[in-house]
């Protein structure tokens, strides 16, 4: 059938489902998968993208944001991609934050959130204002998902590494907005993933729709009155997609499923492959490989209408002592232009800016607490990477602009002679932070870190 070797028991499965749709839906496995990135407008316009974009991109008609790129060509590896201008992501993927749609100042939790798509999305929808909670129960893919908030400049986030039910003890009826993107057997992604091929059966599959129903009841728990959850999968399967949505609604009758605009080739979930023929499942959405181009993606919008009990937690409060606030006011003195107003909080010798009206995490397996600002060393302050990432050239005393050329240099982790003294310098390309180099009688050491360095 293909040269992905699909299973035997998904191609009978598909072709019962799609049945005269099946030929155009197996026929995309011998196209081109289809590459995409997502600007991040916390730092750069759309506009301003395509006048320094240096690829042909065509735009994502479902995502404002995103644009198509051609496969031969590898912005991951661009300066840009280092300066958080763009996240490499899926087309289809993008859509999901687009039915969310967050507004800026609101409570928000993305409870299976590695390795960012989504949550970067999310941010940057709100401005990087208000509470976003990015969770991710697996350490290794955290890392990742803690590194790319950090990479696109983003201020207003906790990153955790818990359960969705020790979250669900602490946040009962507190978030406005719930996006559970959840684990799912990815049949969406064979295209694009083929390991995901490896892993497949009609047992996975079914274990798969038995982990999303238990991650749903406690984003249930955790969902105000009158808050909206996002439920989305990467897969075709009925089990994880229309059936799990209808069996949360039945066991939620508070809970009603909303209607999603769908435009330029998405489709609507399938009343015949619910278990008891919930006609409201139409209300969902489909992306499918051979109607747009993209992977397999599939999209549920609810409302909670019951009653929910006010949150009962608490704010979290600094703890930082009045030597180690001198120490970062010193090297904010003569560094920076602006001032950071926000609660400023220390875990041993790092200090973090944290999210507005962030709540008490003591307890929680904590990654990264809103804005890393730097680390305390022998009563000085150093600056952080992240903290370089979420600044502009306005908003430091000096900064050093680099060619492309030149920033792949940085990049790779070499010094610079400019013959002055400045202290800490913000490094740019086009204007945007790459990161700090500290000049000292005319020699600016390179601080980009070690672990993001080129070879």
């Amino acid at each position: 059938m293909s040269s992905l070797h699909l299973p035997a028991d998904f191609i009978q499965k598909m072709n019962t489902l799609l049945q005269e749709e099946a030929d155009r839906f197996f026929a995309t496995y011998h196209e081109e998968k289809v590459s995409g990135l997502r600007i991040n407008p916390l730092k750069i316009s759309r506009d301003e993208f395509l006048r320094i974009c240096p690829w042909n991109v065509e735009a994502v008609p479902f995502c404002e944001t995103g644009f198509y790129y051609e496969n031969d060509v590898q912005p991951g590896k661009h300066p840009y991609h280092a300066a958080g201008l763009y996240y490499i992501q899926e087309p289809s993927a993008m859509f999901v934050a687009e039915v969310l749609k967050p507004s800026p100042g609101e409570k928000v939790l993305d409870l299976c959130a590695a390795p960012g798509g989504k949550s970067t999305q999310l941010a940057a929808m709100m401005n990087n204002t208000g509470f976003l909670l990015a969770n991710e129960i697996h350490p290794k893919r955290v890392k990742a998902l803690s590194e790319n908030i950090e990479r696109l400049g983003i201020t207003n986030t906790v990153v955790t590494n818990e359960t969705p039910e020790k979250l669900a003890t602490r946040f009962a009826g507190y978030f406005d907005k719930i996006l559970v993107d959840a684990p799912c057997s990815g049949e969406g992604m064979f295209r694009k993933d083929e390991e995901a091929i490896q892993f497949w059966s009609c047992d996975h599959v079914k274990k798969c729709a038995e982990k999303q129903r238990y991650i749903l009841e406690h984003a249930y728990e955790m969902l105000k009155e009158g808050g909206i959850l996002v439920y989305s999968t990467c897969t075709f399967s009925p089990e994880e997609n229309e059936q799990t949505i209808e069996s949360f609604l039945k066991h939620h009758p508070d809970m009603e499923l909303l209607p999603i605009e769908k435009t330029d080739g998405i489709q609507n979930g399938v009343v015949e492959w619910t278990q008891e023929g919930l006609k409201e499942i139409v209300y969902t959405a489909r992306l499918w490989p051979h109607h747009l181009k993209g992977e397999g993606h599939f999209v549920a919008k609810m409302k909670k209408h019951g009653p929910t009990s006010p949150w009962n937690g608490k704010i979290a409060k600094s703890n930082v002592s009045k030597q180690m606030l001198r120490d970062y006011e010193q090297f904010a003195k003569t560094t920076l232009k602006t001032s950071i107003n926000r609660t400023i909080y220390a875990f041993q010798h790092h200090l973090f800016a944290l999210p507005e009206d962030c709540p008490s995490f003591d307890g929680l397996k904590v990654i990264r607490a809103g804005l890393h600002l730097g680390e305390l060393k022998k009563n000085r302050f150093e600056p952080n990477h992240a903290l370089a990432m979420a600044l502009t050239i306005d908003d430091v005393q000096h900064y050093l602009p680099l060619s492309n050329e030149e920033a792949m240099k940085y990049m790779k982790g070499e010094t610079w002679h400019t013959g002055q003294d400045r202290g800490w310098l913000l490094v740019t390309i086009e204007d945007y932070p790459l990161g700090w180099g500290k000049e000292t009688k005319g020699i600016v050491k390179n601080f980009y870190p070690k672990g993001l360095r080129i070879v």
